[in-house]
């Protein structure tokens, strides 16, 4: 299931920070706990039910005992994070909403009237928001964290949508946030985004990352029309024909990337150092987390798919990756509401290892010989 290793990530683990060229401070991953994998599998197969009959909530139950390390897991004080920026591209009509809707989309997040309020409320999660790089003044709130590095990237037909200094500020201020909220009661979180534009971004990283035809990755995002798409299609196109996408997931980052995929490839490299379980969205979590395991391939180990989006590239992109989503019922609302819904799954795949009766301990005979 989720504990594949993707077939493009570099040999071995790349710990930020330990190369010559990076000095960033990341914190080396810890290996997830194999014998409890083995252990937990072990036990799934004596409780009373067919062999496999939980689907993948067996594997998901047993990845959650390796993370956590134990046979007895738990979900503890989980929290979402909604990372939001703006993209210079986005004033080329890349998308069916004006680039504003980042910023009051964030003021309706802390007001608490968007659907990932609602979904963070019925699983009771911290929900936070974090500002980095909204072209515009968020002001305060309680929930909001001032992470901005610069009020919106530049565009990226013209020149690299970040500096590498910028760049570099972003994967660390991603960790910092995660560190600042989830350190050290929480062990799980939902990551997901706000962005106009960040799909034409993720469809860019996905190009460089798969080496995928760039018309393959590119999909309608909020809704465009067949216009609306054919002409994110050419955007992205003169933006390869600038620059073709670097090998490096840094560079093709600073390159194409947003402030917010940034962080969010920051804060999971974290949360996975941190062992927590790591719950992912939709297609541009999901891009930032092919972005983390071209840096660390281990991080995916910690990683849990929450929902394949109605994103065709996402499919795509789950695929080449190796991993499976827990659900599929067409979202493509981005916020983090696919990983928030999926970890009703999670909580279920751990109250079924933990509650249902063995064979022997319920008298009930077994599978025939």
């Amino acid at each position: 299931m989720v504990d594949a290793r993707v077939s493009w990530a570099v040999a071995g683990p790349m710990v930020i920070g330990t190369s010559p060229d990076s000095g960033w401070g990341f914190s080396n991953i810890p290996p997830i706990d194999e014998l409890a994998r083995q252990a937990a599998n072990r036990r799934l197969d004596t409780l009373t039910k067919p062999q496999g009959a939980l689907g993948q909530l067996e594997p998901l139950a047993a990845q959650v005992c390796a993370i956590q390390g134990t046979l007895t897991p738990a979900i503890s004080n989980p929290i979402a994070m909604v990372f939001a920026a703006d993209h210079g591209v986005a004033d080329r009509g890349v998308s069916a909403y004006p680039r504003a809707v980042t910023e009051q989309m964030v003021k309706n997040f802390l007001a608490g009237g968007a659907a990932i309020n609602v979904l963070a409320k019925l699983q009771a999660l911290e929900l936070w928001i974090v500002d980095a790089g909204v072209d515009a003044d968020c002001g305060t709130h309680p929930r909001l964290i001032d992470a901005k590095i610069r009020r919106s990237t530049r565009d990226f037909v013209e020149r690299a949508a970040m500096t590498p200094d910028e760049c570099r500020q972003a994967l660390n201020r991603g960790r910092d946030a995660l560190e600042q909220v989830a350190v050290p009661l929480a062990n799980t979180v939902i990551f997901g985004e706000m962005g106009i534009g960040n799909t034409a971004a993720s469809a860019l990283l996905m190009h460089g990352l798969t080496g995928y035809p760039l018309a393959d990755c590119v999909g309608r995002g909020t809704g465009l029309d067949d216009p609306g798409l054919a002409r994110k299609r050419a955007t992205l196109e003169a933006a390869v024909a600038r620059r073709a996408p670097p090998r490096d997931p840094v560079e093709l980052l600073t390159e194409f990337g947003g402030y917010e995929i940034a962080m969010l490839t920051g804060a999971m490299l974290a949360a996975a150092a941190h062992r927590m379980v790591v719950v992912v969205d939709g297609f541009t979590v999901t891009v930032a987390a092919a972005l983390a395991a071209r840096i660390a391939p281990s991080v995916l180990d910690y990683c849990i798919f929450g929902h394949c989006s109605a994103e065709h590239a996402h499919r795509a992109l789950l695929a080449h990756m190796q991993v499976s989503p827990l659900l599929d019922v067409g979202m493509r609302l981005g916020e983090g509401t696919g990983g928030a819904l999926a970890l009703s799954a999670v909580r279920a795949a751990i109250a079924l290892f933990t509650d249902m009766a063995t064979f022997d301990g319920a008298g009930v005979s077994g599978k025939e010989s």
